[in-house]
């Protein structure tokens, strides 16, 4: 198969033709020039060490160290400077060379992609003075790095890269400048006795602000579980806070910007706060963001996010045909997925619940969660997915697996409420109730939370509690009926039939 065009800047790189282009004029590039190239580029703004440069240029041959350097120089003389006056690649003391992203304050700043925000996961210190440890502090990392470089949200420095600086206490600010990341993870394990304690810590690379930290205790004979306990919760808590990280630089550094990653950002923060206003909002900012890029994958999926939980919750469409439009998104969304969990678990939930494509959308939900386990909201998605159209065992399974990674934390609602809807579905109206209620604490203007709490009461017979959520419910959702909400979801068979008969009970008009 042949290889694509790369466009940087001014630049059109050609791998099938073997040329670079420069507005479309030639650069006089030798063969190995071209290939060193083309390994920055695959890289994706990350580092590649020289190693694999070497291997890149001189493939199957043992090479100086002093040939890379000179290809190099010969590459950046061709390739000149970016428009903000950077070298267009730039060395990483003691590891390697990567191709510089250019500045947002560059001429077309409007609509360059920012590059994915970058971790590396340094060694963990051995802090008990016992060597024999080493091995275990180095599984983990590896083992953390494996599972964070599921999740294409961000990019995560190779192991090679990052244990450069194992032993050594450069500041992680100094750090990450060296690496071109923007977050660092740094950890130690101390070892007393038959017990182990692994602390952890995620930081920006800018300001060396601590935005996360947790510490693991654990039995020295439970050692491999152990290991996979820390990998799960680390890869499973990392990622919303690089997010949330990441929505506020937005906001703080460049308000307003028309990028399609700032406008990703705003708009997935205006998503989740699940009302009918900031749903809207978002949508319209997607729309922008899919004009200047209509292939973007993780704006095709976060469109049809969008349109899929308006169609969902029963509230007002924002175009003539709000289903057929997000069935289109999800379908465009999953040709160019390239395996994204998260892309491919909005778009699969969005041809279940608003095309009806049970079986196709089911698959991709479970396609989804084997491409990433440890990501919350794909984990949640395939319980959805089950929950209408599979297993209810296996729905529950994948809503509790959610539940004990990530307790009370951002999004545990939707795990919350997942347990109460498949306990409706078995008519267990007091174990429903119960979940319900857990859910609605963590998020309380989540409308299905509010259905199975009127329903379940109603069923029940505390009719002054389902109406007292039968208000909340009108309040967030005006004219709301029990048509409405039958139209959002998937039809396949009757599960659904006890809510709708508890909401009937409560006073809720058909339609």
């Amino acid at each position: 198969m042949m290889e694509s065009r790369r466009a940087f800047g001014q630049f059109v790189l050609d791998p099938a033709r073997g040329l670079l282009l420069r507005h479309g004029e030639s650069v006089a590039l030798g063969q190995r020039g071209l290939a060193l190239l083309q390994a920055l580029l695959d890289a994706a703004g990350g580092i590649v060490s020289k190693t694999e440069l070497m291997e890149r240029g001189w493939p199957g041959t043992v090479v100086e160290e002093s040939n890379l350097t000179v290809q190099i120089a010969a590459l950046r003389k061709a390739l000149g400077r970016t428009p903000d006056g950077q070298e267009w690649i730039a060395t990483v003391p003691r590891v390697g060379y990567r191709l510089v992203q250019p500045s947002a304050r560059s001429g077309n700043a409007g609509t360059a992609l920012p590059a994915r925000p970058a971790l590396a996961v340094l060694p963990f210190a051995n802090l008990g003075g016992d060597p024999g440890q080493d091995y275990f502090a180095d599984g983990v990392v590896d083992d953390i790095i494996t599972a964070l470089s599921r999740f294409r949200s961000f990019a995560v420095i190779a192991r090679y890269s990052s244990y450069v600086y194992k032993g050594s206490f450069t500041d992680v600010r100094q750090v990450a400048k060296e690496l071109g990341v923007g977050y660092v993870l740094e950890g130690s394990i101390r070892r007393s006795g038959n017990r182990l304690r692994i602390a952890a810590q995620l930081v920006d690379g800018g300001g060396g602000a601590h935005l996360w930290a947790e510490t693991f205790d654990g039995e020295l004979g439970d050692i491999f579980e152990f290991q996979d306990r820390i990998t799960e919760s680390v890869a499973t808590l990392i990622e919303p806070h690089i997010q949330t990280a990441e929505i506020e630089r937005s906001r703080r550094e460049r308000p307003g910007s028309i990028a399609a990653y700032d406008i990703y950002l705003q708009a997935l923060a205006k998503i989740s706060t699940e009302t009918e206003k900031d749903n809207a909002e978002a949508y319209a900012l997607l729309e922008k963001g899919l004009e200047q890029e209509p292939d973007n994958a993780l704006l095709l999926a976060h469109a049809a996010w969008a349109l899929e939980h308006r169609h969902t919750m029963g509230w007002p469409p924002l175009g003539p045909d709000d289903v057929a439009e997000c069935s289109a998104l999800a379908r465009r969304g999953l040709e160019q997925a390239a395996g994204d969990a998260m892309v491919m678990a909005h778009c699969g939930v969005a041809l279940l619940q608003t095309a009806k494509d049970y079986d196709w959308g089911l698959a991709v939900l479970q396609s989804a969660a084997e491409a990433n386990p440890n990501n919350l909201m794909v984990v949640v998605r395939a319980g959805i997915g089950h929950l209408h159209c599979g297993s209810l065992d296996q729905a529950l399974s994948h809503f509790h697996r959610a539940n004990r990674l990530s307790p009370g934390d951002r999004g545990a609602h939707f795990s919350l409420c997942g347990i109460a809807y498949v306990e409706m579905m078995r008519r267990n109206y007091p174990e429903a109730l119960a979940w319900a209620a857990r859910a609605h604490a963590s998020n309380p203007n989540f409308d299905p939370i509010l259905w199975a709490l009127i329903a379940a009461n109603a069923h029940l017979g505390r009719m002054e509690e389902a109406q007292r959520y039968l208000d909340e419910l009108r309040k967030i959702a005006p004219g709301i009926t029990i048509a409405r909400i039958r139209a959002g979801q998937p039809a396949r068979d009757l599960r659904l039939a006890p809510v709708f008969e508890g909401l009937a009970k409560a006073g809720l008009e058909e339609g």
